[in-house]
């Protein structure tokens, strides 16, 4: 079984049923958003799809792919698991478990500015591995939250191909691009949609429901050091602290076009005494 289901598509560039400014603030970490949305993913699911969880089958939910660093969609897919094994404790049924693909490489091109060939060819050249006897049969549920030309989905079932996955697929999306004359750089209108300068960032970095995703770590690495610094200025030196873990456990400190910000929060540490 492969199936797929979105909650909210997308047939227009400037009408939609969900709100454009929430999304950004969700890929630039408010989880707020992302509990919001999840909640939203979650009804809408069970609403169309209540028989698929009718199953002795266990259920293993898992994000898109990542290295070290979650991407947005795994905080969606962490709310969604909190409501989906509920929902299975109401059914007397075990709760499903959380699992991931992992990946070896990362990039620093700005994926949503990408036709669908672009975006295949540069996701091909990572490497990535999944347990294929932990899968083995067993329902699992991909969670996303937009689909825009297919390229992840079509990447994660090359890799269960790859792998001999003996399972069921369920791909979920909380918005899906359904008017393929629309060019596919609209991704990057909902994700600059509300948080579109440093100015910005600082503000999400403020907010009591912010966490470090994958997106915002590239984002503030890649920033000119003007608006580097005047972000370090606006920000608690704690998240400066963990953003320099978090760059060296994805392996950006290999990237040359985040050196000279990864070399000033080292020296940062370095004057703190660590």
């Amino acid at each position: 079984m492969n199936k797929r289901y979105s909650l909210h598509h997308i047939h227009s560039a400037d009408e939609f049923t969900f709100s454009p400014a929430e999304y950004s603030y969700f890929k630039y970490g408010d989880k707020s958003y992302a509990e919001k949305f999840a909640r939203e993913l979650f009804d809408g699911f069970i609403s169309e799809n209540e028989t698929l969880l009718d199953t002795d089958k266990e259920i293993v939910v898992l994000p898109s792919p990542y290295m070290a660093i979650p991407t947005a969609s795994n905080f969606l897919c962490f709310f969604f698991k909190k409501h989906l094994d509920f929902y299975l404790f109401q059914k007397g049924k075990k709760s499903s478990i959380l699992s991931k693909i992992n990946r070896n490489h990362t990039y620093i091109t700005d994926y949503g500015n990408l036709n669908f060939e672009d975006r295949k060819n540069l996701i091909a050249n990572d490497t990535y591995y999944i347990d294929k006897d932990f899968l083995r049969g067993k329902l699992c549920i991909f969670i996303d939250d937009i689909k825009i030309t297919g390229s992840h989905e079509y990447t994660v079932n090359r890799i269960l191909d790859e792998y001999s996955v003996e399972a069921d697929f369920m791909f979920l999306y909380y918005a899906e691009l359904m008017n393929f004359d629309l060019d596919p750089k609209i991704e990057n209108f909902f994700n600059y949609y509300a948080v579109k300068n440093v100015n910005h960032v600082a503000e999400v970095m403020n907010k009591e429901s912010f966490e470090f995703n994958t997106r915002i770590v590239k984002y503030i690495l890649g920033l000119e050091s003007s608006n580097f610094d005047y972000l370090t200025s606006k920000v608690k030196k704690e998240q400066m602290d963990l953003l320099l873990e978090l760059a060296i456990s994805n392996n950006y400190h290999l990237i040359k076009e985040y050196e000279n910000n990864i070399n000033t929060l080292t020296q940062t540490e370095l004057y703190y005494g660590y």
